[in-house]
């Protein structure tokens, strides 16, 4: 069995509002392994994007983490760590390098005042700037051997001083003297050279996410491209540093047939070539049968149902999956629906919170909430009737 990569156990998320307080998760068990690409599928409000942001800890204002735990088990030697405990500058090292996500909207996602080219460049300087130095060093230490002449000779010295500065650089990101020159303006253009190197790195990188012409769209700015191109490059941000958790927010639905299918395409190839974990928040099965390899079915804020792909849509067991199937649209059967509407978060019914739309819902459906349980291989679901 592959290992876990984060775990997440008893996690809850409040909101406190002037109406009252929303549950919108609430005691929230999950695994996400190593390698995989595990699906979160729900009606919109059933607490899918909350999930996401609580692993990163950008649940907005005025919501709460109210308990529970978030291990991220750090294959680089990081060891485990709880997420929710870290300090926000142990966190700020995490999101964008370790953990990424690519958000709802990427026109929302970009600043409209900066170049593609420049936002997915800070990325770079931000968590990558060891790598910036040493890149920066090797074009400086190739001027010194090929160098000739007497004007060469004349740099030469100033060559061995940003040699020696981009050394310092790789051997340590957060070293007091690059930032200290940075605001001098006789050294300004020795860390150009920083920056130089961020963009060439993101050039290869929009490359790498197919976009054609990778330096003229690195130029441009967020209104100049289309929305296809527009998440191709916020998929491009978040991959820039390698992460080891890649969480993808409904990246599909604003984006026509063809583009999804590019983007899908783009996705397991992701998987395939970087071995990231990858969790792929969607409303949409057809979409989750494609890229996914296990199944998380969320309703109110809770889990009903965990299982591999084909096990999910060829054994549904939580009467709200099934519903969910049976409601997915099939030329030339009649449109299903789920009555009633989702349970209000606000006031949410007590025991299972799927009971009064359930056709098959007992009286103790109403007084205790059902737990997680294992009823084959690697499927689990939270229902009284097994």
């Amino acid at each position: 069995m592959q290992q876990d990569l984060i775990r997440i156990r008893d996690l809850s998320v409040r909101f406190y509002t002037y109406e009252g307080v929303v549950h919108a998760i609430d005691d929230l068990d999950l695994d996400i392994r190593q390698g995989e690409t595990l699906g979160i599928v729900g009606e919109t409000g059933s607490g899918k994007t909350m999930t996401a942001l609580a692993i990163l800890r950008l649940i907005p204002y005025p919501g709460k983490i109210e308990s529970g735990s978030i291990v991220f088990f750090d294959r680089d030697g990081g060891g485990e760590l709880d997420l929710l405990k870290l300090s926000e500058d142990k966190m700020r090292s995490i999101r964008g390098n370790k953990i990424s996500m690519v958000f709802q909207e990427p026109g929302a996602a970009l600043n409209p005042v900066y170049t593609i080219g420049d936002q997915i460049s800070e990325v770079y300087l931000l968590h990558r700037r060891q790598e910036l130095g040493h890149r920066a060093k090797q074009r400086v230490d190739s001027l010194l051997s090929d160098g000739s002449g007497f004007a060469s000779a004349l740099r030469r010295p100033f060559w061995r001083w940003q040699s020696r500065l981009y050394d310092k650089i790789a051997q340590d990101s957060h070293s007091v003297e690059p930032r200290f020159l940075s605001h001098v303006p006789l050294f300004r253009r020795l860390l150009r050279r920083l920056r130089d190197e961020a963009k060439l790195l993101t050039v290869d990188m929009l490359k790498n996410v197919e976009i054609p012409d990778p330096a003229r769209v690195a130029a441009q700015y967020p209104h100049q491209i289309s929305g296809g191109m527009k998440q191709r490059a916020v998929i491009a941000m978040a991959l820039a540093c390698s992460p080891e958790l890649l969480i993808a927010d409904e990246p599909t639905t604003s984006l026509d047939v063809t583009i999804q299918a590019q983007m899908l395409e783009l996705f397991r190839r992701i998987k395939a070539d970087r071995g990231a974990s990858v969790v792929f928040v969607t409303h949409n099965l057809g979409v989750a049968s494609e890229v996914c390899d296990r199944l998380t079915v969320m309703y109110a804020g809770r889990l009903c149902e965990v299982a591999s792909v084909e096990d999910m849509f060829l054994h549904p067991s939580h009467p709200y999956t099934k519903a969910l199937l049976d409601a997915v649209p099939i030329p030339g059967k009649e449109l299903q629906t789920i009555p009633g509407a989702l349970a209000d978060a606000l006031n949410p019914p007590p025991g299972c919170r799927f009971h009064p739309r359930c056709p098959s819902a007992m009286p103790m459906c109403q007084r205790e909430r059902p737990k997680l349980k294992e009823i084959g291989k690697d499927h689990m679901v939270a229902c009284y009737l097994f």
